[in-house]
């Protein structure tokens, strides 16, 4: 994700772009990646550090917070690392952006914080209510705070591409959770985009709830065992689905905006809006939106009662994003390469 945030942002031709990172190699290798652009400044640091934060953000126009601990199981057992990092780190945030006047600060949610069952959905939650309620106490009123939230990013980190794509190539077999369960999905590319139009639509406390499609994981399954199967030398038809069932606190469908938010929820062309339940204890902020008028929400936002994509355009959405591997796409579109301010 940071990668392509990255990307898109060079073509807006910022005079500089900070980069904060805990993992050295990885920043180094993206440092040298944009070393020519001569805009880019790689920091080693951990949004745990508030001394750091503040550091960085010294003369920062805009915050893009995309860090957090994002594995279920992970954070299930581990759950004050998820603590640290995903509600105290993001409160650092909020601190360092306000003693440095950073004008706009844009948090990236997740649909785990929507009536969340386990610990990272209850982290990501609070995350949230954080940077909405740093609205009410922020004196500066040129300062706004916000979320986007979206779903399942394909072919980023934990995306369960990569694990069919190995199981695929060691003959099988495939496993999936249920044969019910559906996800919202939406590629690397259109995540970064939406994250940038949400900064520039922006209000202030609100949550940004990106419109996304919907698969079957089943469909996904399959189509990437039709798709790799031949690549690997495996046969399509030898290779089985394999149901393991739903991992503790893992929801057979997604949410994107619960009952609870509907009454308060703007429909956009793109997105979704859902602005603060408690507006009276807030400073007076006029949520409208340039574009299209926006209507009131009808109904939650859920993936099980949306339409779904068929395999036929799980298939090119696939190719068209640049999800496959070198060798079955036939060429590498993994990474877009930017080109750098001259």
């Amino acid at each position: 994700m940071g990668q392509e945030l990255v990307r898109q942002l060079l073509g807006l031709w910022p005079a500089e772009i900070r980069l904060l990172d805990n993992n050295e190699s990885e920043l180094f290798l993206m440092g040298e990646h944009y070393r020519s652009c001569g805009n880019i400044t790689p920091y080693l640091g951990d949004i745990r550090d508030l001394q750091k934060l503040s550091m960085v953000m010294h003369g920062v126009d805009m915050v893009f917070h995309c860090a957090a601990f994002k594995h279920v199981y992970i954070s299930e057992y581990n759950p004050f690392d998820a603590v640290q990092t995903n509600i105290l780190g993001v409160q650092n945030v909020i601190q360092a952006a306000i003693s440095n006047n950073v004008k706009k600060i844009i948090f990236t949610s997740s649909d785990k914080a929507v009536n969340p069952t386990n610990v990272m959905g209850t982290s990501k939650l609070m995350g949230e209510r954080l940077i909405t309620a740093a609205n009410i106490v922020n004196h500066n009123s040129t300062q706004r705070f916000s979320s986007v939230r979206f779903g399942n990013v394909l072919g980023s980190r934990g995306s369960v591409l990569p694990i069919f794509q190995e199981q695929i190539k060691a003959g099988g077999p495939v496993t999936v959770t249920d044969k019910a369960m559906t996800r919202f999905i939406m590629s690397i590319e259109q995540a970064a985009r939406l994250i940038l139009e949400g900064a520039v639509l922006s209000r202030g406390g609100e949550v940004l709830v990106t419109k996304m499609q919907v698969i079957a994981i089943l469909d996904l399954a399959e189509v990437m065992i039709e798709l790799l199967a031949g690549v690997y030398g495996q046969d399509p038809a030898r290779i089985t689905v394999e149901f393991i069932g739903a991992k503790p606190g893992e929801k057979m469908y997604e949410e994107l905006m619960s009952a609870e938010e509907v009454p308060r929820s703007l429909e956009l062309q793109d997105m979704f809006v859902v602005v603060p339940a408690f507006r009276g204890i807030y400073r007076a902020i006029e949520y409208t939106y340039p574009g299209d008028p926006s209507k009131q929400v009808e109904r939650p936002y859920i993936s099980h009662q949306e339409p779904k994509m068929s395999k036929e355009a799980i298939k090119n959405f696939l190719i068209q994003h640049h999800l496959l591997p070198e060798e079955a796409a036939g060429k590498h579109t993994s990474l877009q390469v930017a080109s750098c301010a001259s």
